[in-house]
């Protein structure tokens, strides 16, 4: 509740339309550690908004461009802590470890630096555990220590390429977990956290298809895993001492169609975030009496944020959505009930609306929308429609807060959100069910979705964009070789287009690492003839499309420039050869590769590319953009 007061103050004290973008920071030990301004700083917890904070480092010391801090790690006893540091234009990191003095200083650095813990051995030295990663692969772990005796040594290297490695701390820091993981599968090792030079314990040698994840809490392990049928995420359990997989037992299963988003130990409560038929839920097990509180969010809610946090009575988290800052809630365990943040209470709530729909495939499939559009909006036939996709990798479109997104909104657009097959909005399966040869059910899914919107009177095609970054510009590639007719414009982030040069090249990075959800086009020749069915940059034929904008990376190692370069230069000569077939009168669409510097994969606070997009959008549809950048501009600071 202490949290809520700061926040309304905070609210009470801005203007309603411009909003805070909080970065990294932790509580321990009665301190807040966090940036202010180009610092590494801490205060007092009763005196984190009064200004009142000491410096412990300048990352201008770094010699980085606009550096900032991604993650903070105090040490047990807080004579040190260590922050990861990166900057906008690239993905690497370096992490930094600061002594705890009276004159804080610098003790060592450490470059590309991914996942990072620290624990205490038995003489009470602190013992830094960190992930290397090199050219975006994780497969070394070091461990080091500080002061008199100073070592830096190599703990731990994984062989096979298709696997990563990342550190996860327990929540009561009795464990370190080393979670070696590929996109199917996971093994995890447990580091004593009072014995760290102790080998560690292998719970369960990986079995392929099997992931799991692990908890402890009063020496029993909490592991969440799919083992079993169905094949979905389901919570067991099983003594510390007797990890392997013989030894779990059945603690709580999950409905169908639920996504397990994140989950929380308590020392008497475990508390699982999920997304169940595209609506929200919290679930507090009482681990004392297996009882269990199912909590349906409100349905204007579309993800959470969880915070960290060492109060074991409450469980604080956000709620937010594509047009609404994220809302403080907190589960208080004595009262069993959720507190929901009073005072400001956003106008976008009454003025817009969020309908969740449904798309029936071509297979009969029913694919879940998430669709927003002011209230008061009259024949939403003429309404200007953004579509975001994604599909890929089991993950979930993005559905945090962006402020370009609710400026459309109340510009009158119609955003729609497609959770198509190849995410994991609706669990495991639903991912399965759209990768390797099962890819374009993801792209029918897509089709489905669209066709709907306007036959259910969301918008038309003049007035439809589809908008996608990373592996999302696949589907969007593929729909816009096979259903051009569906769309107006276009606009694409880092997109991957050219996967099946990109799949046989196993010189780049992540090949190797990715064959389990895109194939291996090299040896097996299924895989291989099924990519070039929806491959964007092998489908491209003489045809109309609708008009795209491309922003790239000029280093972005991810989505290398030179598959998207041969795209549009393969599109463009497809189009020119239309167009000499297409008489007088034909509107030639605009085509436009917009090449940033830097090295990161994307940049999704770029007030550059937002601007860039938006007026694409406006100028290919044929709008009027004098409201929207004055209202971008409350948002965004220019």
């Amino acid at each position: 509740m202490d949290a809520f007061e700061k926040v309304r103050a905070k609210l009470e004290t801005q203007p309603q339309e411009e909003y805070e973008i909080i970065n990294a920071e932790i509580k321990h030990g009665g301190f807040v550690y966090y940036q202010e301004g180009c610092c590494l700083v801490r205060s007092k917890d009763e005196e984190a908004d009064n200004d009142n904070y000491e410096v412990l480092f300048n990352l201008e010391e770094l010699k980085l461009e606009q550096p900032f801090i991604d993650c903070i790690r105090v040490a047990p006893d807080e004579k040190y802590v260590a922050a990861k540091i990166r900057t906008e234009d690239s993905e690497a990191s370096t992490c930094i470890v600061v002594k705890l003095s009276d004159q804080p200083v610098m003790e060592a650095s450490f470059p590309n630096v991914s996942s990072f813990e620290w624990v205490k051995d038995e003489e009470d030295e602190d013992v830094l555990f960190y992930t290397f990663q090199r050219n975006l692969r994780c497969h070394d772990v070091y461990r080091a220590t500080f002061g008199d005796n100073k070592r830096n040594e190599r703990f731990y290297t994984e062989k096979d390429p298709s696997f990563f490695v990342f550190l996860y701390l327990t929540k009561d820091s009795r464990f370190l977990t080393m979670n070696i993981m590929s996109k199917t599968t996971s093994e995890v090792w447990l580091i004593d956290g009072l014995s760290p030079w102790d080998p560690p314990v292998l719970i369960q040698k990986r079995i392929h298809g099997v992931l799991y994840y692990v908890e402890h809490r009063d020496d029993e392990l909490y592991i969440l895993t799919n083992v079993g049928e169905p094949t979905e995420f389901k919570l067991m359990r099983t003594a510390a001492d007797t990890p392997a997989i013989m030894n779990w037992d059945l603690f709580f299963t999950m409905k169908r169609n639920t996504k397990v988003v994140d989950l929380d130990m308590f020392k008497d409560h475990c508390v699982l975030f999920l997304k169940h038929s595209n609506l929200l839920y919290v679930n507090v097990i009482g681990l004392a009496d297996d009882s269990v509180r199912s909590l349906k969010l409100p349905p204007w809610a579309c993800g959470f944020i969880i915070d960290t946090n060492s109060d074991p009575k409450n469980c604080p988290f956000q709620l937010c959505s594509p047009i609404r800052p994220p809302k403080y809630y907190t589960y208080k365990f004595a009262e069993g009930k959720l507190f929901e943040e009073t005072g400001h209470e956003d106008p976008i709530t009454k003025t817009s609306r969020v309908l969740r729909m449904e798309a029936k495939s071509k297979d009969g499939k029913l694919v879940p929308m998430t669709v927003f559009h002011k209230t008061d909006s009259e024949d939403l036939q003429k309404k200007p429609l953004l579509v975001q996709v994604y599909g890929a990798y089991g993950m979930d479109l993005k559905m945090n807060f962006r402020p370009e997104r609710r400026v459309l909104v109340d510009d009158g657009w119609i955003l729609a959100y497609c959770h198509v097959r190849g995410g994991g909005e609706l669990g495991l399966q639903w991912h399965a069910d759209g990768r390797l040869t099962k890819k374009l059910n993801g792209l029918a899914d897509l089709e489905a979705c669209i066709k709907t919107l306007h036959d259910q009177g969301f918008s038309q095609p003049s007035l439809t964009a589809l908008t996608a970054f990373s592996a999302g510009g696949v589907l969007v590639g593929a729909l816009c070789n096979s259903s051009p007719e569906l769309l107006r414009a276009v606009t694409l982030e880092a997109p991957f287009l050219d996967v099946l040069n990109t799949m046989m090249d196993t010189t780049l990075p992540l090949t190797l690492e990715e064959l389990e959800e895109w194939g291996n086009p090299s040896s097996d020749e299924k895989h291989k003839n099924y990519i070039k069915r929806y491959c964007p940059c092998q489908n491209i034929k003489p045809q109309h499309y609708p008009s795209i904008h491309i922003t790239a990376y000029e280093n972005d190692e991810r989505v290398p420039l030179k598959g998207i370069v041969n795209y549009t230069e393969k599109l463009k000569e497809a189009i020119a050869e239309h167009t000499k077939d297409s008489g007088e009168g034909y509107q030639v669409p605009n085509i436009i590769l917009d090449i940033q510097p830097g090295g990161n994969h994307v940049i999704e606070d770029s007030h550059k590319k937002i601007t860039a997009q938006i007026k694409f959008l406006y100028e290919e549809l044929g709008l009027d953009s004098t409201s929207v950048f004055d209202n971008l501009k409350k948002y965004l600071k220019f």
